[in-house]
């Protein structure tokens, strides 16, 4: 089957000399709900950047829904929704008026545009709010209304960057759960950008990205089951002396982040009484985890995302 997205050897340098992306590549199957993860400034939001047709990459190629990005971005265009991380309602319009001017962006208008207006307001619980002006709005209901725009067109590949910023907790679930309630209609295909490891959690498959390059890449338990054991975390008074002490006894040496150790260890209830016992004047608090994302972040890089 075709690949939704597909990136290739993507390249971006920002002037004056600052390498964004060295040579990514990817693929994103139909229907797919696919993350972008990394830290600030790692070159998911140049991705993004690059995927929406706002810029084009320095080098390497890309298609979408099998049109080339470079020669066939408007005709990409319509076919994408695209949310920013920045706000682009016009505060001083209602909701209605906002989705209104964007239908008309994409050739909608009249009777055909007035229903897909009223049903999304309906889908997204924003009928009663039709005639609020936006600026009046919470950051929640701004973003609801960021996502009905992005989708009035009926859109294939929905582009989302950083979909949580400035949301409180509630609001963040809420606008997870509108987006599965948007995969069981007509397939819908997600890429999203974040930083957050509970967002990426929720995606059918991501891509970890640091200083412009590919970490890791699959399904989050797949990522996951590749560490291969318990993490545990040790804080110490002596974090140096008791990293050298756990490799010369257990043949192990913890890698540090801070001043906290960290092993990967099959069975790791087993082996915890075993540390405390060995070094019961050098270990203070001791952490066993199941491997997180960030966990996968930490084996490939040596540090926290």
């Amino acid at each position: 089957m075709t690949p939704t997205v597909s990136v290739n050897k993507l390249r971006h340098v920002y002037p004056p000399a600052r390498e964004a992306l060295r040579g990514v590549s990817f693929e994103v199957k139909a229907g797919e709900t696919f993350a972008l993860l990394g830290p600030n400034g790692g070159g998911k939001s140049t991705i993004f950047r690059i995927l929406s047709t706002y810029f084009a990459p320095t080098s390497g190629t890309a298609t979408i829904l099998g049109l080339d990005l470079l020669r066939d971005a408007a005709a990409i265009r319509r076919r994408l929704g695209v949310v920013f991380q920045n706000p682009s309602l016009d505060g001083k319009l209602t909701v209605e008026e906002n989705m209104r001017h964007q239908g008309h962006l994409y050739g909608l208008h009249g009777a055909p545009l007035a229903t897909r207006i009223d049903e999304l307001l309906a889908r997204y619980r924003l009928s009663d709010r039709r005639r609020d002006v936006a600026s009046s709005l919470s950051g929640g209901l701004r973003r609801r209304v960021e996502l009905t725009k992005g989708l009035l067109h009926n859109p294939e590949v929905l582009l989302l960057d950083e979909p949580s910023t400035g949301l409180d907790p509630g609001a963040r679930r809420d606008l997870w759960e509108h987006l599965t309630d948007l995969k069981k209609g007509r397939p819908v295909t997600i890429i999203v950008t974040t930083h957050l490891m509970d967002e990426a959690d929720k995606c059918d498959r991501l891509l970890l990205i640091d200083e412009g390059a590919i970490v890791a890449m699959g399904r989050p338990d797949e990522l996951k089951a590749r560490i291969g054991g318990d993490v545990i975390t040790i804080e110490s008074s002596q974090p140096d002396a008791l990293r050298e002490q756990i490799a010369a006894r257990f043949g192990q040496q913890p890698s540090m982040i801070g001043t906290t150790l960290r092993l990967e260890r099959p069975a790791g209830h087993s082996f915890i009484p075993q540390l405390v016992e060995a070094f019961p004047g050098l270990v203070q608090s001791v952490n066993l985890s199941k491997p997180s994302l960030e966990d996968v972040f930490i084996h490939h890089t040596g540090r926290r995302l």
